[in-house]
Order: structure tokens, then sequence, then C-alpha cells
């Protein structure tokens, strides 16, 4: 152990042994206590054939990917739970019955080889998008093999690329060759379990054989490596991640690897000759001072060379913030947030700088726009959704023309005499928080309305309005309040927001949280026997810090495939990587901010909580099973009330294929249900 804080006995330890024998006898007990319980309840029963119903319904919307002349989609339902990748054209996909060509039907593929792949994508070549890398997990982990796919053909290559499971990166650099950042064998990886060494494979030779391109230093997070092959500007690309916000980017010029002399925190992206950077932080160049959370556009040439002229295309407000941005061939595409709600504009270059265009969008909730074929076209797909309406996906072109509407969720749960509002809640420290309160429009303030609080705050992630069937199905339809709560911690108003929580600061989140569910008693829409809160990942780690800080605010939490013991993440799986946004717990500075939250050790046998759930997955590669096994074997043993289910593949998403996801949401509605509606001192 490295010198520092102290570790606390730990009797538990055994629980972390992910495949042992004990450990996964003492699984199996409490799947079977807990399927043996809500297996017999009516209420999770048809809960989980609705929610089945859901996730294997033909009126889902198929988003689609181009390449080349066709539109791909990854589909799982019924008849295929693990999935298939299959293709169309566009005309047939305008079309009322779109006719589909099965690419490769993983059922079938996992049947043939004995395995339990699950999809993990594709990346394709990229000027000619006749070959591909398809990727497949065992289980859904993370850890993913690739192997090299002729689309034309409609099968895999014959002595073509493969690699073996894990977790890193591969871009093409031609149609013969790779940049590999991958598991290269003993002392290759860093401790977060992510390459140090990037090398170039050719065709034909063994990847022992590969030239390497550049090393990491062992205390790295990772390197990753990444190909453009846009028209005329080509980009070759190597990131040294020395923590999480924290990267050196490389870019191959004339033959060698040359740093962008950018901020360590910034990120970057390309457009022609421009690089685009997006700064987490104020950047001071060339006699500006641009603000954290801008986006500027700088030559390529006048970078590399030392001297970057940046030009500003846009600049963040107290309540506004750059949310994500695409390119076109001829477009850059912002997509903003104001107060939470999505805007779109569009840039493009011209020889005196950059014109500003409006884009026009009908909803007021959030929008996803993702370019059709950046190389080639300005055409675009457009994803509208918010927390009531179902979600349309439109295509169109920023050359002209109408927007069409291409499909449309049906309504999958009853919205009538629901009201959406977006509210503010008021932290400890002054500062406002809001959140997004769906309810029944004409419900009395009676104080005994069951409230659902969702919630996440980490990693400059924003937490935005989308439809959610499960939600309105298992909650909204039987009488439920639902909050979606924008805390500090995720990137709702850029990294200020963001980096208001982190580290030190992060006890601010909780008292967010905290604020908003003060908020709804206050008001007199709820008391706390009627609020449940529910998180997964980072929210996992959100809703079990208030599980054992402020207990009394709450009648039910669940808690998804989450971090839960904070003085031995970073020795878990992908833990150590996530120092810069929790603090490293062997520095007894740090320890001592993390002990104050970390559920594992502040949680109090003598005090009182409200039932727990606490679900996760046995395959789950990044956030180690040990978490919420140790947590409930802790709560169980304090007499507390518990329950505890662990999917036995699904990876970090909890489920492989639509059974699985149902299983998983019918037991934590059907348990906020029991304890919110039915058994909260209620009728």
């Amino acid at each position: 152990m490295a010198a520092g804080a102290p570790e606390p006995e730990d009797t538990r330890l055994w629980l972390e042994e992910i495949d042992g024998e004990e450990a996964l006898a003492w699984v199996e007990a409490r799947n079977r206590t807990t399927l043996g319980d809500f297996g017999a309840d009516p209420v999770y029963r048809a809960l989980f054939e609705r929610f089945l119903s859901i996730y294997q319904s033909d009126r889902r919307i198929p988003y689609v990917r181009r390449i080349g002349d066709h539109y791909y989609n990854f589909w799982q339902d019924e008849q295929n739970p693990r999935g298939v990748w299959r293709r169309t054209t566009l005309a047939s996909y305008r079309s009322e019955t779109t006719e589909w060509e099965t690419v490769i039907d993983i059922d079938a593929l996992g049947k043939e080889e004995g395995e339990n792949w699950v999809w993990k994508g594709v990346i394709v070549l990229e000027p000619d998008r006749d070959r591909c890398l398809v990727g497949l997990s065992r289980g859904g982990a993370d850890a993913r093999v690739l192997r090299e796919f002729d689309l034309p053909g409609g099968r895999f290559v014959e002595d073509g690329f493969v690699l073996e499971a894990a977790r890193g990166s591969v871009a093409w650099r031609d149609r013969d060759s790779l940049y590999v950042a991958w598991d290269f064998g003993p002392g290759t990886l860093s401790s977060s379990g992510y390459p140090l060494i990037v090398k170039r494979w050719e065709r034909g030779t063994s990847l022992a054989e590969a030239e390497t391109m550049m090393k990491a230093r062992e205390t790295d997070l990772g390197l990753f490596a990444a190909t453009s092959r846009h028209p005329g500007f080509p980009v070759d690309l190597i990131v040294r991640a020395s923590g999480f916000f924290t990267n050196q980017y490389h870019l191959l010029e004339e033959g060698s690897w040359q740093a962008l002399p950018l901020p360590e925190d910034a990120s970057v992206g390309f457009f022609r000759d421009r690089v685009l950077v997006q700064l987490r932080s104020d950047w001071e160049t060339a006699g500006l001072r641009l603000a954290a959370g801008s986006l500027v556009a700088v030559p390529r040439e006048g970078l590399l060379a030392g001297r970057p002229e940046p030009e500003l295309l846009y600049q963040p407000g107290e309540r506004h913030s750059l949310e994500r941005y695409a390119v076109t061939k001829n477009a850059i595409v912002l997509t903003l947030q104001d107060n939470v709600r999505n805007r779109i504009e569009v840039l493009h270059q011209e020889a005196n700088g950059w014109r500003r265009e409006a884009f026009t969008a009908a909803g007021l909730g959030t929008l996803r726009f993702t370019a059709e074929d950046s190389d080639r076209s300005d055409a675009y797909f457009l994803t509208e959704t918010d927390l009531l309406t179902p979600t349309t996906y439109s295509r169109g072109d920023l050359a002209g023309g109408q927007r069409e509407r291409l499909r449309a969720l049906p309504e999958f749960f009853d919205r009538s005499g629901l009201v959406v509002t977006q509210e503010q809640a008021t932290s400890a420290d002054g500062t406002m928080i809001p959140y997004f309160l769906v309810r029944p429009e004409e419900r009395a303030k009676d104080g005994e309305l069951p409230v659902l609080i969702y919630g996440y705050g980490g990693f400059e992630i924003s937490l935005l309005p989308r439809y959610m069937a499960t939600v309105g199905a298992g909650w909204l339809e039987v009488g439920g309040g639902f909050v979606l709560a924008n805390i500090r911690g995720g990137g709702e108003f850029g990294p200020g927001w963001h980096q208001a929580a982190r580290r030190e600061n992060r006890y601010r989140q909780f008292e967010d949280f905290a604020a908003v569910a003060e908020h709804l008693t206050g008001r007199g829409l709820t008391r706390p026997e009627r609020i449940g809160i529910m998180g997964g990942s980072q929210g996992g780690l959100l809703v079990g810090a208030l599980y054992v800080l402020r207990p009394e605010l709450f009648g039910a939490v669940v808690s998804q495939v989450p971090l839960l013991d904070m003085r031995r993440y970073h020795r878990l799986l992908a833990g150590a990587s996530w120092m810069e946004e929790y603090g490293d717990p062997d520095d007894p500075a740090d320890w001592a901010f993390l002990r104050r939250y970390s559920p594992y050790h502040a949680f109090r046998p003598d005090a009182a909580h409200p039932p727990l759930l606490l679900t996760t997955s046995t395959r789950d590669d990044r956030v180690h099973p040990g978490h919420a096994r140790k947590m409930a074997a802790l709560v169980e043993e304090a007499g507390q009330p518990v329950y505890y289910y662990e999917n036995t593949e699904g990876g970090h998403a909890g489920a492989s294929d639509p059974r699985q996801q149902a299983r998983m949401q019918a037991l934590a509605y059907a348990f906020l249900q029991r304890h919110l509606m039915t058994g909260a001192g209620g009728e």
C-alpha cells in the first residue's frame, strides 16, 4: 500500500473476487431472495411484461448511421435478443415498410461460436468505407474483441485484422495498417487498465512485430489513437491522457508526432484546416483571454508553429453553455444549453471570418444533431425529445430544403393530466439549483405525492430532459411525480458547474440534491416518506451518499452499478482513472474529505435508513461489482432493509438484452411503488 492515509479494516474484501466461488454463492443467494420476493408480486410481474413490450416494440426508432450508400442500424427484439446489425437504403428507410438486410446476426454468431457476444459497434475504414472492425464483448464488458469485416461481401475477412479482448482504441491508418492502443502484455497497461503504448500494425505481420509510435508514462491514464480522413485534411492523432480531464494531443506532421501547444485540460476536434479547441479553463494566448467553456478555431499551421491565432466561435454566459458540436462538410453546428434547454446555431467559414446562422427546431427540450456524412455533405439527422412528448427523428440538409420527419415514438404511456415545469431550489451555499418536475396537474398539494428524484452530477455530463418510457409506464402513469435534478458536478452550465463539485467540493452536490428534496416538501407537494431517489454509476454514488448522510429525507433509494467504497475505488478496475474527479484516497488530505461521504464508511448502523435496492452486473469491468456487494452485506448485517440483485452479464449498462433490461427496471419500479405508494405510512 502507498504511504499515506491508513486503510480501515475491511472484513468483506472477499466479495471483491468477481468470480470467486464464495462471492458468487453469496450473490446467487441474494438474487434468489430478491427475485423470489418480487417474483411473487403482481406489480413486478405486470411491470416486467409492460417494460418488455416497450423494449421489444417494433415501433421504437431505428436510429441509423450512413456508411457508403447504406444506412446501418443495430436492433434487438424478441426474435433477436442479442441483436442484428442490418442495413437499408435511404429510399427504403423513408418508406412505410422498410426492407432490412441482415449483415451480422449476433445471436447466431454467439451460438455458432459458443460465446455470449454483446455488440460493441464498428470502426469504419475511411474514405473507402468497404471495411470495418467489428467490436464484440463477452457479456457486455468494456473489453472488446475486434475483427475485420468486409461490408460489401457481408463476411468477416479471412486472415484479416483480429485483436483479442481488451480495453483500448484502434484507428485505421490506411487500408493495410492500423494504429493500435491495446494490451500488449505485462507492463503495457496503466493502473486504470488502459494502454500505455500505441503501435502501427501492418497487414500480414503479427501484432508483436508492430512498430511503436509512442509510449506513455507509467503514471498516465493511457494513450489513445484516432484518425480522420476528411478530403484534403487528413488527421493522425495520438492522445496522451495524464488524467481524466488532462490530455496532450500529438499530430503526425511530416513523419513525426508533434505536440499541440494547448491547455492540458482542453479537448480537441478538427474542421478543415482548423483545430477546434473546447476550453475547460481560461486560456491566455495571442493577446487574448479566452474564457473557460469557450470554443475556438485555431489555424493548424500556425498552432504547430507556436503562433496560435484563435478565432472565437462560442463564449459561454452565466446560464448558457456549449453542450456539444458537430461538423458537416461545410459547417460547424453548435448545440447550446440555455438554462438546460437546447438550441442550435450553425457556423459557416468565410473569407472574412465566421457567419452565424439560426437553426429552427420545434422542440423546447433536448435536441441532438448528427451529421449524416461529415466528409461529403451537409445532410443531418435531428432527434427532438422532452419528458412528456414522444421522441421524433428527422432528416434535413443545411444546404436547404425542408426537414423531413422519418420516425416518431408512439405514446408508450398515458400522459393525460401531466404537466412539466422547471423549478429551482436554493442549496446550502445559496446557489440556485434547477430541476424539472413532472406531476399530475390537478393533484392537490396534500403532501402525499409520491416523487422520484433522479440525479447524476459528475464528469461534466449534463442531465437533460428526454422521453423515458419506463419512467412514464412504471411511475407517472400510476400517480407518481418525477424530478430530474441538475445538480453541480454535471455540465449543465459548463466547466464551472462541474468543477464546483469536484474533489473536496463534492459535498456541494449532496447539498444540492437535498435542497431539491426539501424544496418539494416545503412546497407541500410531498413528504420524506413519499420521496424516492435513483441514480446509476456516479449517480449511484450520489444516492448512496444521500442514503447515509440524509436518510431522514427519503423513503426509498435505488442505487444502480454504483461506486460506494471510496477508500478502494482507485484499486478496482477503471477506478484509478477517476482520481481527478474524486481525489486520491491514499493521500491523507484527500481521504479526509472522501471519508466524510464514502457510503461504505459513513454508514451508521444504529440510524434509521430507508429501504435500499442495490443492482449491479458481474461483468461490469468499469465499476467493480464489489462496491454494491460489500455495501449490501454491510447494510444487511446492520439489520437495515436492503435488496440486492446482480445480473450475471450486462457490463456497466447492467443488462445485455431486452429481458434483462425489463427485469432490472421492473425490480426498481416495483420496489419504489411498494415503499412509496403503499408502504410509506399511507394506506
